[in-house]
This record gives C-alpha cells, sequence and structure tokens, in this order.
C-alpha cells in the first residue's frame, strides 16, 4: 500500500489553530488520527482514549514517541523525542506533521 493513502497531509498552521479555535479538542482528534496512521506504518501505539486518563497518558506519549522514532522518523530515538513530546508538548504537533507530511510527498 502507497504511503500516500496511509497518511493524511495536513497543514501545520491550521493544525495549531483549530486546536486553539477547539479549546484542545482538535489537538486531541489530531493526535488519535496521526496515532492511526503511525499504526498503520507499524507502530504499537495503544488506543487513543488512554490521553484523557491523568498519568496512564504519559505512558501513551511515550508509546507514541516510541512509534514516532521508530516508523516516521526511523532515528531510533525514543527516549530523546519522549522527553521533548513530554516538557514541550506545544512543538510535537509541528514535529510529527512536518515527518508525516514528507512521507506524503516523497510517496
Amino acid at each position: 500500500m502507497e504511503h500516500k493513502t496511509m497518511i493524511k497531509k495536513r497543514n501545520i498552521l491550521l493544525v495549531y489553530l483549530f486546536t486553539l479555535t477547539t479549546f484542545g479538542i482538535y489537538g486531541i482528534y489530531w493526535a488519535v488520527s496521526t496515532k492511526n496512521e503511525m499504526n498503520r506504518l507499524g507502530a504499537k501505539i495503544p488506543t487513543g482514549w488512554l490521553i484523557i486518563i491523568p498519568f496512564v497518558n504519559i505512558y501513551w506519549k511515550y508509546k507514541y514517541a516510541e512509534g514516532f522514532a521508530d516508523h516516521v522518523k526511523k532515528d531510533n530515538q525514543k527516549w530523546f523525542w519522549f522527553i521533548l513530546f513530554f516538557l514541550l508538548d506545544i512543538v510535537m504537533p509541528a514535529f510529527v506533521q512536518s515527518e508525516l507530511n514528507k512521507i506524503v510527498d516523497s510517496s
């Protein structure tokens, strides 16, 4: 299957704009959507429901960073991405969507 059909190209600025205008709801939708796309690439990120459970969402974020590092970025730096996403959560959509858009563009 071609990567283009597995991943949706999104405008990064619109991701932030929609997240702000929906008071974060679009951000959760975006995270679950990109999780599903990474899972189609081979990642093993658990259900998005874990995002809303306190403390368990830390585990979810680790699995998300692991999937991003192993199947999108392919740099095997899951701890780096987890720490970055955990400490600077605001930059996560920019990094993730940028890399997913590169995959779409290269297909």
